[in-house]
């Protein structure tokens, strides 16, 4: 099958106008008129990722991240992102990002967290009113009600996060959830208005940890821990469509934040 078969099918599942306004998603480089010879996919695009696909033979790397936000000037190999272009574009490789489209899609990004944390009766915590089928951050509801502290423990232990910033414990039972990967902390007032018990999200600032200790738990497992299981809905979904496409995920982990 061509390339362009696959990005398309990717476009049908997580459509490009879902997308937020600031982001950059879609085709990043290539010419997807290709016969696809396998399909990576990461979280970010790295150098080292692109130089699994070129080892691995192959010319599609499916990303959750864009490698272009901003526009370039010149393309002389200054930095990690130039030097990956002109990588891929040597070694005639597709680069693709599903990023905000993804997140907000139906059966997305955040309704893989749902999955993972084990919530049953998942809808968007923030609804599109736009009559597009999609919106921001899910909500959800634990099959049994836990402790602030095992809660914690559990969403530490599935999503591997070497630490869990959360705000001061209250003793309450935990059993709403309200989920938004990477940084969903714009999510803070929807997850209380909806009366979520405790909001997981990938990056929370220091400040706006401040005046919720009664409202709600807050929880951030790290950007990179957040999203990591993107992955896992591209092999699946790609696995699908395209059943004798080569498809693996990128063995290199892209978190570029690591702790003592």
């Amino acid at each position: 099958m061509k390339i362009k078969e696959i990005i398309d099918a990717l476009e049908r599942f997580a459509p490009l106008p879902l997308q937020d306004g600031f982001d950059n998603a879609g085709l990043q480089t290539g010419l997807t008129g290709a016969e696809a010879t396998g399909a990576l996919l990461c979280l970010d695009v790295t150098e080292d990722v692109v130089d699994e696909a070129i080892t691995l033979g192959m010319n599609l790397v499916v990303a959750h991240h864009p490698l272009l936000f901003h526009g370039l000037k010149s393309l002389t190999g200054r930095d990690y992102v130039e030097r990956c272009l002109m990588k891929a574009v040597k070694n005639d490789i597709v680069v693709y990002a599903a990023h905000t489209n993804l997140d907000n899609a139906p059966g997305g990004v955040n309704f893989k967290m749902a999955e993972k944390v084990g919530l049953t009766d998942v809808r968007f915590l923030d609804p599109r009113t736009d009559g597009q089928e999609g919106g921001s951050g899910v909500i959800g509801v634990l099959p049994e009600a836990e402790t602030e502290t095992n809660f914690l423990r559990g969403i530490k232990k599935t999503f591997e996060a070497q630490c869990v910033k959360h705000n001061r414990l209250r003793g309450r039972e935990i059993r709403t959830v309200a989920l938004c990967g990477g940084a969903g902390s714009f999510l803070i007032p929807q997850a209380v208005r909806q009366g979520a018990d405790a909001f997981v999200t990938g990056e929370i600032k220091y400040h706006e940890f401040f005046g919720h200790d009664e409202d709600i738990l807050l929880a951030a497992l790290g950007h990179y821990e957040s999203e990591q299981y993107t992955k896992e809905i591209f092999e699946t979904f790609i696995r699908e469509q395209f059943p004798v496409l080569d498809v693996r995920q990128a063995r290199v982990n892209t978190n570029p934040i690591k702790y003592m």
